[in-house]
């Protein structure tokens, strides 16, 4: 039961639902996620660390960037059922079509140019 609490928490907020569609492009780095959406840093972070304790993303640290990602196979089987409802009843959207190409913008920028621009 907590884990689906958890899940249902966290698909509650429009720009985590919209971050988990992003990151079906694959693996993004939270300055990445943070220049596509706009948001203070602090917002993003927060909003990522509520998805990644209900288990509807994973990360991992290279040198001073942490990167996301969606889990793979492995994931408890109401992570997996989640995130394929969002992509069917989603991914369609006009909103996600906006994200999607704002996103093929933020990936043509190097990561350091994003940071150096968010860090000013």
């Amino acid at each position: 039961m907590r884990e689906f609490m958890d899940v249902t928490r966290a698909l509650a907020d429009p720009n985590r639902v919209r971050m988990l569609l992003a990151l079906r492009r694959g693996e993004l780095c939270v300055c990445q996620i943070t220049e596509l959406f706009g948001l203070a840093f602090s917002t993003v972070s927060k909003h990522l660390s509520i998805l990644h304790h209900a288990g509807l993303i994973q990360s991992r640290k290279s040198e001073r960037w942490v990167y996301y990602r969606l889990p793979g196979k492995s994931a408890p089987v109401a992570v997996r059922e989640a995130l394929d409802w969002v992509k069917k009843s989603l991914a369609q959207t006009a909103e996600a079509a906006a994200d999607a190409r704002k996103l093929n913008r933020v990936l043509k920028t190097g990561l350091a140019e994003i940071c150096r621009r968010q860090c000013r």
